[in-house]
């Protein structure tokens, strides 16, 4: 990976702009959603289970149009990656509950020497789903071994998706191998949706590694080079305050607040960090 990001990012801007979509596409980029799915997913995002403190960042993370951006119908079939704390899970599962199927695919627990909060939080989303099963159901936490990432049987799924995620796995220098497992897990049309802090375009890669923002250019590229098609990006998450020349990176910024106490209001007034909404297409055979 270390070798092959270089490249990457040379020929990611080609290739981004290649793939430019139009301006509808730029613009909200609702995929078709039934009336009934509808009404499904705001009952999911209005559900009085959500944590309030969740409920809060509804304003930076956009739920209901992000998840209509991508297109998640209420019988689908979706694996979301590394859900951490449960943020989206919260709503996935519920949504999902009655005619699909919610996937949390999660560090295996089994692999020792890996940090302690990953063991933490799939603890913690095992004990919410098992705590509550007539509001998640049964979904399913799926372990896989993030050196050699796989994330079910091939073309089981409707949808990815991955919400800041992302420069993990580029600085990690394993992102080629996340992409490639995504691409195979998917049905053919399946979408993957793929939410991550934005960097300048331009931004060079040790920049982007110390401060956990990535250009678009080299997230389509890594996409592009798994075999996804660009179908659409969107501005849903976009945040014109944030400058991300932070002195702790993207960290510095809320939830996480690294920074000195004292400049705690003028951090508030920024918000969550700029984001990129990208919705790739795993292309049919015929």
């Amino acid at each position: 990976m270390s070798r092959l990001l270089p490249a990457l990012l040379a020929c990611a801007v080609l290739a981004a702009c290649a793939a430019t979509p139009s301006a509808d596409e730029r613009g909200r980029g609702d995929a078709p959603i039934s009336n009934a799915t509808g009404a499904a997913l705001d009952a999911a995002i209005a559900g009085p289970w959500r944590d309030p403190r969740n409920v809060a960042r509804d304003v930076h993370r956009h739920p209901k149009e992000t998840l209509r951006f991508f297109g998640v119908d209420a019988d689908d079939t979706v694996i979301e990656i590394t859900p951490g704390g449960g943020w989206y899970a919260e709503i996935l599962a519920p949504y999902l509950r009655e005619r699909g199927r919610y996937v949390a695919a999660v560090w295996d627990d089994a692999i020792p020497g890996q940090p302690q909060y990953r063991y933490d939080l799939n603890a913690r989303l095992r004990a919410r789903f098992a705590a509550a099963p007539a509001v998640y159901g049964t979904p399913e936490v799926r372990v896989f071994d993030p050196k050699a990432p796989v994330f079910g049987p091939p073309a089981s799924a409707d949808v990815v998706l991955t919400f800041r995620n992302v420069h993990n796995w580029v600085s990690d220098g394993n992102a080629e191998a996340y992409f490639r497992a995504f691409f195979d897990v998917l049905k053919e049309g399946g979408t993957l949706g793929v939410v991550d802090h934005r960097a300048r375009p331009g931004t060079d890669l040790a920049t982007m590694k110390k401060s956990g923002y990535l250009t678009e250019a080299l997230v389509i590229g890594l996409a592009q080079q798994a075999g996804f098609v660009l179908e659409a990006r969107s501005e849903i998450n976009a945040n014109p305050k944030d400058t991300t020349d932070h002195p702790n990176g993207v960290w510095t910024l809320p939830p996480t607040r690294r920074h000195d106490p004292a400049d705690a209001a003028r951090y508030e007034a920024i918000g969550e960090s700029d984001r990129m909404t990208l919705r790739f297409r795993k292309p049919r055979r015929d």
